[in-house]
């Protein structure tokens, strides 16, 4: 497993709100317990909001509000994919204008009793892959809207899958969504920086019956 699959694969386990130990952690994923100790340490870094400590576990809860202002996902998209994009120039100067403004972000964080601290900022790595999944975020956005299949083909797989796409998620730097993919008649959820090539198609979809976001959401319960 690559080290940002195992980061990812972390990130969905700890947004569950509960508290996951390092121990099991790292028997589910096959590394030691020293190895999720510094992949904690990573995702702090990366802006996650991991809670915790080691010997007692750890937790995180995103958040994407910023006062005064409640952003919506396309506002932050565009924070993050500026953010994500001027960060890695070549151009010093931009590089450190793109830290000076998440900087400023990081200024008018809440810092309420409570409240998970960590910085907004752009991700460092490995999340700045991320950035690449926004090439195809117009389409799939439009496609949710719409109610349009997609015909897509994620990293590492040859093979097309007809999806219906039922959701677009954000949570600590990483986008995923949800689908319904008809090629192999279930669920999947994957990252959007993993789709290589997608395409819209004619076909429109209506609800059904165990296909449904709530359908998905009632098995993950």
């Amino acid at each position: 497993m690559k080290r940002s699959d195992r980061l990812y694969a972390l990130m969905q386990r700890l947004k569950d709100g509960r508290l996951h130990t390092a121990e099991a952690m790292a028997q589910d994923l096959g590394v030691s317990v020293r190895t999720i100790y510094r992949d904690m340490d990573t995702l702090a870094a990366s802006g996650v909001p991991v809670e915790g400590a080691r010997g007692s576990g750890y937790t995180a809860q995103a958040m994407i509000t910023l006062p005064p202002l409640n952003l919506t996902q396309t506002e932050l998209e565009a924070l993050h994919i500026g953010l994500a994009a001027v960060g890695s120039a070549d151009s010093e100067d931009l590089a450190t204008a793109a830290q000076a403004l998440a900087d400023k972000i990081d200024a008018v964080l809440p810092e309420d009793v409570g409240t998970p601290g960590g910085k907004f900022g752009f991700a460092t790595y490995p999340f700045a892959e991320a950035a690449q999944g926004f090439r195809h975020m117009p389409a799939f956005r439009k496609a949710i809207r719409s109610r349009q299949k997609l015909r897509l083909r994620l990293e590492n797989d040859d093979q097309f899958h007809t999806v219906r796409p039922l959701h677009l998620d954000y949570w600590g730097r990483i986008w995923t969504c949800v689908v319904w993919d008809e090629t192999e008649a279930g669920f999947a959820t994957f990252r959007m920086d993993r789709v290589n090539d997608l395409t819209p198609l004619p076909g429109l979809f209506v609800d059904e019956a165990g296909k449904t976001l709530k359908d998905f959401h009632a098995l993950q319960s």
